[in-house]
């Protein structure tokens, strides 16, 4: 295992090189160019390695061709017009996937997968999530260093000369967590929400499988050169259960693995590098891994706080913060943390749709269960000893005894949220707010009090008639109404969403500064995530319902001494039963409505309903609880 390699490094990827590189390593028999469609999909196809090598001046200049018959690029490649071809990325790191479960006859060791992060293009333009990022990137690294030029102020503050600036640098991270469990077999929910209250097994210590298997993922990351930083386990799951023979049988545990930062587009790319090695290794030893935003309805759902910064490079060497103030002890954040800040939060209207994109991520973004709804940050208590409010959308990372590390995290993205797109709206959003910033010319603790504004005060940037910041919970402190009023109307279902998106015109400008989101692929975005939704609510959503509802079945009668709440709660759940999933000749139930809106395309009519849907379901299912647990 010695011998084999896992990253081919960007000063590598010549023709030479690679060529000597893959006749060295035999077992590296395949290469796959990965695309990311619009959906966050990653390409896969296996191309022999021998005709790589035949061609590869060709495929690397030109890439593949194919139909796009398996890619998310709606009403950009149609059926009419469907070539697409893929690019590969010769400035990013490629990695070697193995397959442990086939080696190769040669050397014996692991067959390997040679994955290119690619491009797709479509009628000569990128149209792809990497290639919307890439633009992002550029955007924002030529419009700063403009910016910077006409403001002398900036490069004085900092103490660089503009000509010094060697590059502007985006640095992101992700953290990933997840649910780990034995196939085919689930745990009591009741168990899981107490455990999860009393907090049994946050940072408790992992055995057996799951311990070796993370200890796995850990080295493996370091291997691909990722830096691995902490596994955990997080707040939700069970003990595990053991047999007569020691043997663990029942794994139910919530956790988080991270690694360090990197440039923005590669550390998209190491993400997905990352899932597919956990995925791989936890089923490797028979276990199934959950990152669903909600995978257990009740208990704590999988986030993936996105962290983002912003830094300058000398050609000395030397690496400015841009959001550490010159004194971190008198300011928060400098002119540009600020500025950035605020453009996050005032444009996250448009953000969110991206960032929210399915049903699943809206049953994670609820109220109880630290999942971040309202747009607010907390830029960390006192200045000299920085908080971390969990109850807040965007996070301010902070050290006082170390200020390079200052960043933003956002809190709301999922592990399936699109990371690529994520990445993008969000620096395109910064972007906007530094300018403003910037051009109105405000103090470090003017833009302090802009930020910390009250409802209805006037603003130079910021809305007026909300509010940004609480370093409180927001969750204990406000009513529902209270933080609607104050941050806005948080959108409960992905058409709430999408209508947020396409209402906010104005912001959706910020989007497609620098044609970095273009008309064409907002509309695919959003046309890819209609049909998820319409076709995920009436092909699975109520179908799985149904199956729970058939569960909920009368447990009492007179020998099992059956009170007058065992009566009354099975009223009520005959009640819900029949409002959710019983049509009569002259009624019809939520489920047939929710149907019938979506057929006749009566989306808004059909989100209300699903908001029905939801309310109810959870009554059932505690109702049935208590029901249950009453009986003899």
């Amino acid at each position: 295992m010695n011998n084999m390699i896992y990253t081919i490094k960007p000063e590598h990827h010549g023709i030479q090189d690679l060529t000597q590189i893959l006749q060295e390593h035999p077992e590296i028999q395949f290469v796959s160019f990965m695309g990311v469609d619009i959906g966050g999909n990653g390409t896969d196809e296996k191309i022999p390695i021998k005709l790589f090598i035949k061609d590869m001046a060709e495929m690397l200049k030109f890439g593949i061709q194919t139909d796009g018959s398996s890619v998310e690029l709606q009403g950009i490649a149609d059926l009419n017009n469907a070539r697409v071809d893929i690019l590969p990325d010769i400035n990013c790191n490629w990695f070697i996937d193995y397959n442990y479960e086939n080696y190769n006859s040669i050397n014996s060791l692991p067959v390997g997968t040679l994955k290119i992060p690619s491009f797709i293009i479509h009628d000569g333009k990128q149209v792809c999530s990497r290639s919307i990022l890439k633009r992002a990137i550029i955007n924002f690294k030529s419009e700063l260093m403009n910016l910077i030029e006409k403001n002398p102020r900036i490069s004085e503050y900092y103490n660089f000369k503009y000509e010094d600036v060697e590059e502007i640098q985006l640095t992101c991270a992700t953290e990933l967590e997840m649910w780990v469990k034995t196939p085919e077999q689930s745990a009591d929910f009741e168990e899981l929400h107490t455990s999860q209250i009393l907090k049994e097994q946050y940072w408790k210590r992992t055995m057996g499988t799951v311990r070796t298997v993370i200890e796995k993922i850990m080295d493996m990351l370091e291997l691909y050169d990722l830096k691995p930083e902490m596994a955990h386990k997080e707040v939700g799951g069970i003990a595990n259960k053991i047999d007569a023979k020691g043997r663990i049988t029942h794994v139910m545990e919530q956790l988080e693995i991270d690694w360090r930062f990197s440039s923005a587009i590669q550390a998209a790319d190491n993400e997905i590098l990352v899932r597919e090695i956990i995925e791989d290794q936890f089923r490797h030893h028979g276990l199934e891994v959950l990152f669903k935003a909600k995978p257990i309805e009740g208990v704590a759902g999988n986030g993936e706080h996105t962290h983002l910064g912003v830094a300058l490079k000398l050609k000395d060497g030397k690496r400015i913060n841009l959001f550490t103030p010159d004194d971190i002890h008198k300011d928060y954040l400098s002119e540009i943390g600020y500025g950035a800040l605020m453009g996050l939060l005032k444009n996250y209207e448009v953000i969110n749709p991206i960032v929210t994109a399915t049903n699943d991520a809206f049953n994670r973004l609820k109220p109880g269960f630290e999942a971040p709804v309202c747009i607010v940050t907390s830029l960390g208590g006192t200045k000299e000893a920085p908080s971390r409010n969990r109850s807040v959308l965007v996070g301010v990372i902070r050290d006082v005894e170390n200020p390079n590390v200052i960043r933003f995290e956002l809190r709301s993205p999922n592990p399936y949220s699109n990371t690529y797109l994520v990445i993008a709206a969000s620096y395109q959003a910064m972007l906007d707010g530094i300018a403003n910033v910037i051009n109105a010319g405000l103090s470090c603790e003017q833009l302090e009090n802009e930020i910390t504004k009250s409802y209805g005060d006037d603003a130079v940037y910021l809305e007026k008639y909300r509010e940004y910041r609480s370093e409180e919970d927001v969750f204990e402190r406000f009513t529902e109404d209270e933080r609607s009023k104050l941050y806005g109307i948080a959108p409960a279902t992905v058409w709430e969403n999408l209508s947020n998106l396409e209402s906010n015109k104005l912001k959706q400008q910020i989007l497609k500064s620098g044609d970095v989101f273009t008309d064409e692929l907002i509309n695919s975005f959003k046309e890819s995530t209609l049909q998820k939704w319409k076709n995920e609510l009436t092909g699975r959503i109520i179908h799985d319902n149904i199956m729970l509802l058939k569960t909920f079945v009368k447990l009492h009668n007179e020998q099992d001494h059956a009170t007058d709440l065992d009566v009354v709660n099975w009223e009520r759940i005959v009640y819900l039963k029949t409002k959710l999933m019983k049509d009569s000749m002259t009624k019809k139930c939520i489920f047939t409505k929710i149907k019938t809106a979506i057929n006749e395309g009566h989306y808004e009519i059909a989100s209300d309903l699903q908001k029905q849907m939801n309310e109810k379901m959870a009554e059932i299912r505690r109702l049935y609880i208590e029901y249950k647990n009453n009986i003899f």
